[in-house]
Formats: C-alpha cells, structure tokens, sequence
C-alpha cells in the first residue's frame, strides 16, 4: 500500500477532492471502560443519563453491537482503521507511556479518509495508539487536523496526589509508579502536566464546541471524534458533578461525560446543522469490574473487561440522525469495524486499498434493512496466530473455543471470570445461543440435544478457519518495547526526572 501522503494528491488529481457544505458532518462518541448495563436506556436503575437516553429514543439504539477487542489500545487502531488490530499490529495488551511503537502510520484511519473530501477533522480525549519519538503516532499525524487530549490512559501515571474531585478529593488508588505524570497535549505540544481533572472536560467541551462553530463557519464539513476517558479508572469530574449521583464516584464522572454529550448536540442545534450531522456513539470495551462500584457494569452479560465473554466486548450503541435514521432498536450484528466504511460511504470516499473487516451499516440505518455482518470474531488482549479467535458469533450463535479469565474482570461471583481462570481449550466449543441466554450460562452442547448441533457447529469450524486463513498478522507494535526517553515531559532538560516533568 502506498503511503497516505500521496492518497490526498491522488484523489486531487483524479477530481475526488472536493469541499462541499452539503456533505454530512460527523460525531463519534467513544465512551470508556463503559458496560453494556451502564446507562439508563439500557437498564441501569440509578444512573443519570439523560442525553444519551434522549439520542437511544430519537435514534436507534443497537442490542447486539460490538468492540474488536476487551481492551482499549487494540479497540481503537480497529474503530479507527476498519480492521482488527492484529492486521494493525495494535497487540497484545496496550500502550504505555514510554511505548516505541504506535499504530502505524501506513494505516489509514477515518480522518485522513475524510480529509480527501475537504473534512475538517478534531480528535478530543483518549488517544492510547501511541506516542513515539517526536510524537510520531499523536492524532494529528494520523489524519487529525486538531488534538486535545491525553496520549494514553489516566491511570498511566502517578495519581495518588492528583485531585479528581473537587474541592480536593484525591484519586482513589495509586495508578501507575515510576512514570512521568499524566500530560495533557494540543496537538503535538505538552500543555499541561499534571493534568487537572476538575477542570479537564470542561477544557474539551470548550475545544470541541469551538472546533463545530469554526467549521461550520468556514462552511466545511467536520469530523469530531469525541474519545471520553471519564468512566475509567479512576474516576472524575468537575465541580458541577461531585457529589451528585446515587453511583458514587463512578455516577459522577458518567453524569459528566452525558452532559458533554448534550453540550455537544446542543452545539450542532442551535449551529443549524443537526439535520445534517450523523451521531454515533459506542464504547472501547467493557467494564473494568474488578473496580467494583467503582467500575462500570455488564448488565446481564457475563464478565467484563479482558474476556472475551460477552461482557468484554460487546457494547452500548446508539445511531442518532434526526429525519433520516428511525427511531427503534435494532438486534441486527454490527461492530466498531463498520464505522469507516459507513463514514465512507457517507462522504462519498473510496475506500482504501487495504483489506478491511467492516461493512458498510447505511442499508441498516437508513432503510431498515439487515445487517451485512453474520460473524464476529473474538481476539484476546494478547492473540496469536495459533489459537486465532478465541470465540466466533455466528448468527445468533455463540462458540468458545478458548476461554480465560482476567483480573480486570474479577469482582462477580463467577469465578469464570477470574485470572485464576486459566486459558482453556474447549473440544467441542462451549456454544450459546445468544438471543435466549445472552449471559452465556446454558451450553446447548452439554444437553441430551447435543447431535442437534453438529451441522452448525462444522459451519460455525469453517467460517473461523476461512477467516483465519485470510488473516494476516502483522507485527506487534506492542512488543517493540519501552523506553524511558520517549515519555512526555513538558520539561525536558529537567532531572530527576520522571518527578520533575511538571509544568503548572
């Protein structure tokens, strides 16, 4: 594949570029650490989420929607290049502060698709797909035309002395030792360090708002991919959301993130542009349960974070455009993979000459239609190429062919959710049927009806060894190394470090 910096002249010269206010502005919505049970619309009791629960009821909201991957690294290389990481090199596990590698910057993500058609492209939040030397792998070598936000995760860092909550209520926990503090960059350029939580959202509501007022100003078309990082651990929040959720600290920080929600589809309504803007939102992965009430919540899926149960990966999502996508609730298949491809079409882009894992949703969102999806594949944090998918959905069929537990996902009285769960393999796989028992508690193999499946099951055999004979692993950025140079320091000459990167 030929380097994206000739993509843009080429399509230029072939007269696809083009800047046109009447093609539809775009904003992703990434939650983080957030479960399936989460939100008010998808059933949780006592969390308040009224934004997001109004775009579930003008939209559609998706019951079988998921994450390539139980971890946040890998889960958004796929979200943002249409392909599962392992194509990517985004494995095993996730990026640290000193990482060599990155998601590599011959993949082509969403934004620098979108830019061929004259996009105004802003990333705020979370990026964790790397840092580099010199910032080589920051979103604005990636397609972005602005970054605001953290390089990787917040618990990445010394935390123990940090406020999270106002008026000094430090971070629950220690997070990460012996690192540099957690950064906050524009663009490629450190802004503050340590960052400060009480006033951080705050900072990317105001950033985000200003990126639509410009662009729709300037009459461009605008892409924002709004990446959240407030339900991770630990959690935080402003002055205006301490204290107000009958969560706890975990409530707060989700009571804020919704309202930066509403803040933003606030912006676009009284922009004018609502009717011409595509909302989609959707999670990483899933809860962090070992955090307890601290965490986020599966709802009636089983494990979380890590796993490959359906509580690691598949996620809340809602599709919101009004007078063009109907409001209801769609149990079709579909994934983060789908979202370039969509956007694609969308925009009217070609699509990259690269092999991708998505497909395009518009027949589903725009006429009721089917999904394209019937598959999904289920990679492990740390994959390889000789186990493969752990698990494959198949229609409404679920079989594990491995399984595992993690110590992200302990906290519930299923202890098949445990790091003391060790890798096993499962000769014939574990099989569900997901629609009677999305909580995985029934194997339809281990019943007297088991020869009634032997037909599906050799189906189910060939579509994860079509798959896996296509795939290609590519080599792991993860495994490139660390090195303690390459960790933010917005002082770099100063020492000792990692203690004296500080800038206030």
């Amino acid at each position: 594949m030929a380097p994206l910096s000739g993509l843009p002249l080429l399509l230029l010269a072939q007269g696809v570029l083009c800047l046109d206010s009447s093609l539809p502005n775009f904003l992703l919505v990434f939650a983080d650490d957030l479960g399936y049970g989460d939100l008010g619309c998808y059933g949780h009791p006592t969390s308040v989420t009224p934004n997001l629960d109004k775009l579930a009821k003008g939209g559609l909201r998706f019951t079988d929607f998921y994450s390539s991957c139980p971890a946040c690294s890998p889960s958004r290389a796929a979200l943002l290049t249409g392909r599962y990481q392992t194509r990517s090199g985004v494995y095993p596990s996730v990026f640290e502060p000193g990482s060599i590698g990155g998601l590599p910057l011959k993949e082509i993500t969403i934004a620098e698709l979108l830019k061929t058609r004259g996009y105004a492209t802003a990333m705020v939040g979370k990026w964790h797909l790397g840092l580099g030397a010199n910032g080589t792998f920051l979103p604005i070598h990636q397609g972005f035309d602005q970054f605001l936000g953290v390089p990787y995760s917040h618990d990445q860092g010394p935390c123990q002395n940090l406020t999270c909550f106002p008026p000094d209520t430090k971070c629950f926990g220690t997070c990460d030792q012996d690192v540099v503090l957690l950064p906050v960059f524009q663009n490629e350029n450190v802004v503050q360090q340590p960052v400060d939580f009480p006033t951080l959202v705050p900072r990317y509501n105001a950033f985000s708002k200003q990126f639509i007022m410009d662009a729709v100003q300037q009459q461009k078309p605008f892409f924002l991919y709004y990446a959240s990082h407030h339900t991770h651990y630990p959690q935080f929040a402003s002055k205006e959301y301490t204290g107000q959720s009958l969560r706890g600290p975990f409530g707060d920080a989700l009571m804020e993130f919704d309202a930066s929600v509403g803040g933003l589809v606030a912006t676009i309504q009284k922009l004018g542009v609502e009717n011409n803007t595509f909302v989609f939102f959707t999670s990483d992965n899933g809860p962090e349960t070992m955090r307890h009430s601290r965490g986020g919540n599966s709802g009636l899926l089983k494990c979380g974070k890590a796993t490959t149960y359906e509580g690691g990966v598949r996620e809340p999502a809602i599709a919101y455009w009004p007078g063009r996508i109907a409001q209801g609730v769609s149990h079709e298949l579909a994934s983060t993979l789908d979202i370039l491809p969509t956007l694609a079409a969308l925009a009217g882009v070609p699509l990259p000459s690269v092999t991708l894992d998505g497909y395009n949703l518009t027949d589903l969102l725009f006429n009721g239609g089917k999904s394209k999806r019937n598959t999904m594949f289920y990679y492990p944090v740390s994959p390889d190429e000789i186990r493969g998918a752990y698990a494959v959905r198949y229609g409404k069929y679920k079989a594990h062919f491995f399984t595992k537990g993690a110590i992200n996902s302990e906290g519930p009285p299923d202890q098949d959710c445990y790091k003391s769960a060790s890798l096993t393999s499962h000769d014939p796989p574990l099989l569900y049927d997901l629609e009677s028992d999305p909580s995985e508690n029934y194997n339809l193999l281990a019943g007297e009806q088991r020869e009634k499946y032997v037909h599906l099951l050799k189906e189910i055999w060939l579509e994860k060894a079509h798959f896996e004979q296509q795939m290609d692993f590519a080599e792991s950025q993860n495994n490139k190394g660390r090195d303690p140079s390459l960790e933010p320091c917005c002082n770099p000459s100063c020492s000792p470090k990692p203690s004296c990167c500080r800038c206030l």
